[in-house]
């Protein structure tokens, strides 16, 4: 049977292309995609990568409505089971000057509202349910403030630093796998990976999800 992996993340996940008005990248140029083609048929890679999620908070901005992922997240896993191994990579809308959240807090929030709410649900048809979480991309907070206008600051690359060592300690805490991907370059908005670091981030993936599954 093939191993089911649900990759649950933001624009990064969705494949957003740097500086575009809401453009993506194809499906074989965006990191999930080329996830695919590298482990091949023997696992199914599952995209939910939506613009502007975050872990917990709401985005205040018409349209923007359903983005918490906490809110998503057990009823997404419902319908994709059964799952294997949930990626997790949130955390740079979390940075942002309006939700007003220290480094600390957005792990604590990531602990508290997703993989521990992972953890505590019924898992009827994934017993062995796993969870890769994975350190989002560095935001650039010049870049980010003038293409994004007061979204992102100087504040928010420090948080986006600092959410590196918190995260891996969240992951050691609670039994989970653990990447980084702080240190891929970002594009001309400072935010979003370039089609390289798509690739790279798929390779580095790639290579945790074999040695999590010996393959």
């Amino acid at each position: 049977m093939k191993k089911r992996i649900l990759c649950f993340g933001d624009s990064n996940t969705f494949g957003y292309i740097s500086g575009s008005n809401h453009q993506r990248y194809d499906s074989n140029k965006r990191w999930t995609g080329i996830l695919q083609n590298k482990l091949g048929n023997d696992f199914l890679i599952i995209e939910e990568g939506l613009n502007s999620r975050t872990i917990i908070s709401s985005d205040p901005r018409p349209g923007r409505e359903g983005r918490c992922g906490y809110d998503y997240l057990l009823p997404c896993i419902d319908s994709h089971e059964p799952l294997d191994l949930v990626i997790v990579m949130l955390g740079t809308n979390e940075v942002k000057v309006r939700y007003d959240k220290s480094a600390i807090e957005i792990a604590q929030d990531l602990e508290k509202y997703i993989i521990n709410g992972i953890k505590s649900r019924p898992l009827y048809n994934s017993p062995d349910l796993q969870i890769l979480i994975i350190t989002p991309v560095k935001v650039d907070g010049k870049k980010a403030s003038t293409n994004f206008e007061s979204k992102y600051d100087n504040s928010s690359e420090i948080k986006s630093i600092e959410l590196e060592n918190y995260f891996k300690t969240v992951a050691l805490k609670t039994n989970c796998h653990y990447l980084s991907a702080l240190d891929l370059e970002t594009g001309v908005d400072g935010v979003h990976l370039t089609e390289t670091s798509h690739e790279k981030l798929a390779e580095m993936v790639c290579s945790k999800i074999k040695e999590i599954y010996k393959v």
